[in-house]
């Protein structure tokens, strides 16, 4: 048999051998220690009676007879969650570091199988992690709340490409009982929802950490009656990023208040999870210090306040028996304060282009002694169709680097600024990549990511869906200007043709070569072969997302020359859009958050009506 396998993530050492080995359902599943094992067994179990009906005993006994054998031996294998997986004419063998390394094992079998059936090659495998920590952090606060059954869905996929740890990014949409008013429009995940996310979480061994910001962020509370006291400032602030906000935002770090306001969340929230760890945020704090803070940042210096009350957050958590995460980008910017930190914490050194300082920040954590994971991102938001080349190169330096570096950890973050506008489908991209990387990043240089989605995502016959997604990732190359953290086509949707036309400009010959790239890349999808539960939503997705790339260079278009025609065409478009991006939006997401997320494309429809009305 000389098939090719596809592998996700690729094992670190693979050897094939001549030879066949004929799995039978009549023989036993043996496993060692069996009640330990059971779960991974039932998993074996699920994929092999999906190719072939049969029985497939789970057995205790290690006969003279079996179909495959699972055994834990730390000893025969050195590396936590590492496994040994062998098939030859004696039959599958299973030899695990421990409980995960079986699940591992069971994963890339459950691979094999579904690609060879019940007659296997002979090889062998030896695999182990890089990094303990394999994450994904999903936003959940950013308008879009996935449902239970897209949240247990996307677990077990994780969890097949041995993804350990799942975060969801939560700003105002949990359900705390004593806060109504923050989620009562926000469809939140509730106490009920959480308590069976993390037992479906941990029978698959991944750690469902809690996730609650608690400092910057928090604009959400802030708008409201009941909080709006503990705010920095409600009046606009400057920012990094070259533009001005209007405030809330930030939690003022000296009123009392604010830390009376943390406790209580972090009361509630952390019971409803088996983990003792938990990412408390505190991220981009930019408003600090122009507003109720002033005097004292003049005084004492920016970091020293936020750091004075970072401290109090972290040891909050620590005071409920939980190891704390927090995001490193404000202490990154005052690294002489680190050594001020308490023990026990978790830094998160986060970065989202291809180019971020990776080497540079890990060696600053290394030589501080903090802990942290490095954390890159998928690279979907804020540009409709995903960024392939930068998602890649950005996972890539994160792994590169942290493996250099010594990172414990490394989360794939999703995230869902300006109305989360993406589908999940354009996730996938980063979140194969991300998996792989974080597992062998020296044995998935050469990963065939869209072979791996059209077999692992899509159930592509044709081998045509992962290539389409993929390219559709590049298109934000073809106009010649990208934009940090986003694409130019989604600011072409986002921001007023008057905005657009003010600049920075985008020329007409670069939005014509975006739409016929497009076409290019799209030509062969409706030959897709899509199979599965999933198989004609994927496609309506892919049709969605190509749709408003197409849109968006035809806006393009439109600012440099517009007329009443291509007003009236553009909005006729954009009104057949919207009914479909609600209905997909529901096909896998709670209604909160909806409106506010189609309120951005209702604006970009007021500016044709008001140039058909001219």
């Amino acid at each position: 048999m000389n098939t090719t396998l596809v592998l996700l993530p690729q094992p670190r050492q693979l050897t094939r051998d001549a030879g066949i080995y004929v799995l039978t359902s009549e023989l036993p599943i043996v496993l060692n220690p069996a009640p330990e094992l059971h779960s991974v067994a039932e998993r074996l179990r699920a994929v092999l009676r999906a190719v072939a009906p049969g029985p497939w005993p789970l057995s205790a006994f290690a006969g003279p007879i079996a179909a495959v054998r699972i055994y834990i031996d730390p000893t025969g294998i050195a590396h936590a969650q590492g496994y040994r997986l062998t098939i030859s004419a004696a039959g599958v063998t299973i030899t695990a570091h421990d409980a995960p390394g079986a699940l591992y094992a069971v994963c890339t079998l459950a691979q094999i199988i579904e690609q060879c059936g019940v007659q296997l090659p002979y090889l062998t495998i030896n695999d182990w992690p890089d990094f303990p920590v394999r994450g994904v952090m999903l936003d959940i606060s950013r308008d879009k709340v996935p449902t239970q059954a897209t949240l247990l869905a996307l677990v077990e996929l994780l969890a097949g490409w041995k993804i350990n740890q799942l975060q969801l990014y939560t700003e105002h949409t949990f359900a705390y009982t004593q806060h109504p008013e923050v989620w009562a429009d926000a469809s939140p995940m509730t106490g009920d929802d959480i308590l069976a996310l993390d037992a479906y979480c941990r029978a698959r061994f991944i750690e469902l950490v809690p996730n609650q910001n608690t400092f910057g962020h928090m604009e959400r509370w802030l708008k409201h009656p009941r909080y709006a006291a503990l705010a920095e400032t409600h009046a606009e602030f400057d920012t990094p990023w070259g533009m001005r906000l209007q405030g809330p935002f930030s939690l003022c770090p000296g009123d009392p208040g604010s830390m009376v306001l943390v406790r209580s969340l972090l009361d509630e929230l952390l019971p409803h999870f088996r983990s003792r760890q938990v990412n408390i945020g505190c991220d981009e704090t930019v408003d600090v210090g122009q507003g109720r803070s002033r005097d004292d940042v003049t005084r004492r210096g920016a970091g020293s306040v936020y750091l004075d009350f970072l401290k109090q957050v972290l040891e909050a958590a620590q005071e409920r028996g939980h190891t704390p995460q927090f995001w490193g980008d404000i202490i990154m910017q005052h690294p002489e304060l680190v050594p001020a930190l308490p023990t026990g914490v978790i830094a998160l050194e986060w970065g989202y282009e291809a180019s971020h300082p990776f080497a540079e920040h890990g060696a600053r954590f290394a030589a501080s002694g903090i802990p942290f994971y490095v954390c890159p991102g998928t690279s979907a938001w804020c540009s409709i169709a995903g960024r392939t080349d930068n998602a890649l190169g950005n996972l890539r330096a994160a792994a590169e680097h942290g493996l250099q570096h010594g990172a414990i950890g490394y989360l794939n973050t999703d995230w869902g600024d300006r109305g989360h506008w993406q589908a999940l489908p354009v996730s996938y991209v980063g979140f194969a990549a991300g998996a792989a990387y974080s597992w062998a990043f020296q044995a998935n240089q050469s990963l065939n990511i869209p072979a791996a989605l059209d077999r692992f995502v899509f159930g592509d016959t044709a081998g045509i869906a992962g290539r389409v997604l993929y390219d559709l990732g590049n298109i934000y190359r073809a106009l010649g200007f990208e934009p940090p953290n986003s694409s130019a086509l989604f600011w072409a949707m986002q921001r007023s043709v008057a905005e657009l036309q003010a600049g920075p400009s985008v020329p007409p010959a670069a939005f014509a070569h975006a739409l016929e790239a497009i076409d290019e890349v799209t030509a062969t999808l409706p030959q897709a072969q899509l199979h599965g539960v999933d198989a004609a939503l994927h496609m309506r997705e892919l049709a969605q997302t190509v749709r408003l790339l197409q849109h968006a260079c035809k806006r393009g278009l439109y600012a440099h020359s517009p007329s009443p025609a291509q007003a009236q065409a553009l909005a006729d478009d954009l009104e057949a859009i919207i009914p479909e991006y609600r209905a997909l939006w529901l096909a896998r997401n709670r209604p909160g958050g909806l409106n506010d997320s189609v309120a951005r494309f209702e604006q970009a429809l007021n500016d044709y009506r008001a140039d058909e009305a001219v």
